[in-house]
């Protein structure tokens, strides 16, 4: 793929995007923080885990 196509495909999809509305921006944010919680519950239960199996020092 050369500079060219590279260039001329971006500015293809640049006008195919377009702004969010207010309501898909809305369910975005929820999406990414519930992705975020739930990484982080997974986390919190591994690091309990291990501080059961193995207490400390």
């Amino acid at each position: 793929m050369g500079l060219i196509s590279f260039v001329r495909e971006s500015l293809r999809l640049l006008k195919l995007a377009k702004k969010p509305d207010r309501s898909e921006l809305w369910l975005s944010i929820k999406i990414c923080f519930l992705g975020i919680l739930i990484v982080g519950l997974i986390g919190f239960m591994i690091y309990m885990l291990a501080h059961v199996i193995r207490p400390p020092i």
